[in-house]
């Protein structure tokens, strides 16, 4: 493999499959044994997940929620996703453990940074939920902030397409992909890959991330190979 460490960043809508709500079963099914199939490999793996698919705060407050509260309920989604997959992981014979960042036992333990980092050298898979444990700032910005006191070799971002493209391929059928761009020609185009708290967290850092289709069975361990899937973004 050509990645030692890796944090691999999943969505919370991803998770509730085609709706993008709840957990569906058979997705995390899925999701789990492509995971495990990586660490199987010898990769050591951090996952990250967003809480959208349960609640998300900037969402909340056009519903009258305050943002701090809003964003707190959101770090609790990102918990309870965490502890879902990890459950679907050890179903296919890898250990899995839930790290937060706030004290929560006996749901999960707290994050320490170099009790993450052994477990995942004996080979465990580390969930990191809760983001960074403060309000205005992302899942994204949380996983990035991770990887970088992990000392992940890159970010692993799984979304719905195969990749970043100058515009919506959703609906333009003529939008173009990148194999490659820097971190900033994507802040500069207003790409919309990560926000630019993370992107600068990442490139100050030399941490690439690479944007791939979670749902294309195999892409996973491709791209972590350094197999020519999806887009690089980097330095």
């Amino acid at each position: 493999m050509k990645y030692n460490r890796i944090l691999l960043k999943l969505s919370g809508e991803a998770l509730g499959g085609a709706e993008g709500k709840g957990l569906n079963e058979a997705v995390l099914e899925k999701f789990a044994e492509q995971i495990a199939e990586v660490a199987k490999s010898g990769v050591q793996v951090a996952i990250v997940i967003g809480g959208g698919n349960i609640f998300r705060g900037l969402q909340g407050i056009k519903k009258g929620f305050d943002r701090v509260h809003g964003d707190q309920m959101g770090m609790l989604a990102t918990v309870i996703n965490s502890i879902g997959l990890s459950l679907f992981i050890k179903d296919q014979g890898v250990p899995a453990e839930v790290f937060t960042s706030t004290p929560m036992r006996p749901m999960a333990k707290y994050y320490m940074r170099d009790e993450v980092v052994e477990y995942m050298e004996k080979g465990g898979i580390a969930l990191l939920a809760g983001g960074t444990g403060n309000p205005f700032f992302t899942t994204d910005s949380g996983a990035a902030l991770r990887a970088c006191e992990i000392k992940a070799d890159a970010i692993f971002k799984g979304t719905k397409v195969d990749g970043v493209y100058d515009s919506d391929p959703m609906k333009n059928p003529d939008a173009k992909k990148y194999q490659e761009l820097s971190f900033t020609k994507a802040i500069a185009d207003n790409l919309g890959v990560m926000d630019m708290t993370a992107f600068t967290l990442c490139n100050e850092n030399d941490i690439p991330v690479v944007v791939f289709n979670i749902n294309n069975e195999g892409d996973l361990k491709k791209a972590v190979a350094g197999e020519p899937v999806g887009t690089l973004v980097r330095k």
